[in-house]
């Protein structure tokens, strides 16, 4: 596999406090090995505070506010999972909106665990195929998502998994669907040419 796949693509990561650990370090690590550049927004200013199940892990610095999160300026989104993390970001209307036109342009999301909570409270679910952390699947299936308990899914521009054992298998469906997406723009572009 071409190492830098993603080169020069702009992924932002969405994510507050409570995010779990392994679900922004792990697939971020992916993404920049790609070759993607990534920019971490959150509500908070400084650093987020990861954790490991319940007990606390370690801290990432925040690039960007949240309010500065702006879906034309960025080519894919990366939604990692931890129910503090998910449940703080479903009420952020600047949150909300920016899953929304990423979606709207077709531009791929990548969400794990808890992180669909963000994609309900937008109103995004309804008629999509998707999993997540089994505890949430009622909520999911609630708001019109077809859940399934497999370690990942993909769905036109979507790539969902359920937790951090499913991490390898979402690292390589996620890179695979940007690539994908990216090779797709880079085409139309140069049919517009």
């Amino acid at each position: 596999m071409n190492n830098k796949r993603l080169e020069g693509m702009r992924v932002a990561v969405l994510s507050t406090d409570g995010v779990e650990d392994a679900e922004l370090r792990e697939p971020r690590k992916a993404l920049e090995e790609a070759g993607a550049k990534t920019t971490l927004f959150s509500p908070k200013e400084g650093s987020i505070q990861s954790f490991k199940h319940h007990d606390k892990a370690d801290t990432f610095k925040v690039d960007k506010s949240l309010t500065q999160a702006d879906p034309t300026q960025f080519d894919a989104v990366l939604l990692p999972g931890g129910a503090l993390n998910a449940d703080t970001l479903r009420v952020q209307p600047h949150a909300q909106e920016f899953v929304r036109e990423m979606d709207r342009q077709g531009k791929p999301i990548a969400f794990i665990c808890h992180a669909p909570w963000l994609l309900v409270s937008a109103g995004c679910v309804r008629g999509r195929t998707m999993t997540s952390y089994h505890t949430i699947q009622d909520d999911l299936r609630n708001a019109g998502a077809n859940w399934r308990d497999e370690e990942v899914v993909r769905d036109r521009n979507w790539v969902s998994s359920r937790q951090p054992s499913d991490i390898p298998a979402f690292n390589r469906e996620m890179i695979e669907l940007f690539a994908e997406k990216r090779q797709s723009n880079e085409e139309r572009t140069r049919r517009a040419a």
